[in-house]
C-alpha cells in the first residue's frame, strides 16, 4: 500500500516582503502545508511572527488548498491558542515543556476548531504521549534544536522517529485513528529517504526549498520540490 507523504515548506525561510506570492508559488510547486514557526525569544532564542501574519496569509493559503500548520515555540501557550485559531490555523502544535497542563492545552486547541499536536525537541522523551494519544492529531519531532533555520539534521532523530512510528502504529491498530508524524530540521533531498523509512510522513523543509535561487522566478521552487518528491517515490 502506497504511503501519503506531505511536504510542509517553512515560511521562516521565505522572503517576507513577498510572503503571499511566495506561499502561492511554493504550494503550486507541489507542496502541501504552510509551516508557520512562532518564536518568542523566551522559550527559544529567536523572535518571529504572530497571529496577524497568520491572518494575512489565510486567504492565499485557502486559495491554493494548503493547511496552515502553526508550531508554537512559546511559553506560556494557552493565552495565544485562540488567537491563532481565529487567524486561520488548521493545526496547532506546542512543546510539552511549555504547558503546565498538557491535556488541557490539547483540549483547548481542539475546542477552538484546530487539529492538535505535541512537539519533541531532540532530548525530550516521547513518554509525554503516554496519557494523551487520544487528543493528539500530529506528533512533530525536531531534528535540530529549535530557534533558527539552516541547521544540520541530528542523526539520532532517526531512531526517535522509529520509536514514535511504533507508538503511532500501535495506537492506530487499536483505535483506527490516524496520527501524522512530522519531522522538522535539516530535511533535504539527500536525507529525506532515510527520514521517510524511519517513519515520518510529513516533512518540514525551509532552507532546502526557499533558498533555492532566491530570485524573482515563480518557478524556482519546482526543481527542489521535484527532487524531494522523486526521492520519496523510492520509499
Amino acid at each position: 500500500m502506497s504511503k501519503t507523504f506531505r511536504i510542509a515548506p517553512s515560511i521562516l525561510s521565505a522572503n517576507f516582503a513577498k510572503l503571499g506570492q511566495e506561499i502561492e508559488n511554493v504550494i503550486k510547486s507541489g507542496t502541501d502545508i504552510v509551516h508557520f514557526d512562532v518564536m518568542d525569544n523566551h522559550f527559544v532564542p529567536n523572535l518571529t511572527i504572530g497571529p496577524l501574519v497568520c491572518d494575512a496569509i489565510r486567504d492565499i493559503s485557502k486559495e491554493v488548498g494548503a493547511l496552515i500548520d502553526v508550531h508554537l515555540m512559546i511559553e506560556p501557550v494557552d493565552r495565544i491558542v485562540p488567537d491563532f485559531a481565529k487567524a486561520g490555523a488548521n493545526i496547532i502544535t506546542f512543546h510539552p515543556e511549555a504547558s503546565t497542563h498538557i491535556d488541557r492545552t490539547l483540549n483547548l486547541i481542539r475546542d477552538n476548531g484546530c487539529k492538535s499536536g505535541l512537539v519533541f525537541n531532540p532530548a525530550t522523551p516521547l513518554n509525554y504521549l503516554d496519557y494523551v494519544m487520544d487528543k493528539v492529531d500530529m506528533v512533530l519531532l525536531m531534528s535540530v534544536n529549535p530557534g533558527f533555520g539552516g541547521q544540520k539534521f541530528i542523526p539520532s532523530a532517526l531512531q526517535k522517529l522509529r520509536e514514535a512510528r511504533a507508538r503511532i502504529d500501535a495506537y492506530t491498530k487499536e483505535t483506527g485513528r490516524e496520527i501524522w508524524l512530522e519531522i522538522d530540521g535539516g530535511v533535504n533531498a539527500q536525507n529525506i529517504v532515510d527520514i521517510a523509512r524511519a517513519g515520518a510522513d510529513t516533512f518540514v523543509a525551509g532552507n532546502a526549498i526557499f533558498t533555492k535561487g532566491q530570485d524573482s522566478d515563480p518557478n524556482r521552487y519546482d526543481t527542489v520540490v521535484k527532487e524531494l518528491r522523486a526521492a520519496l517515490a523510492t520509499v
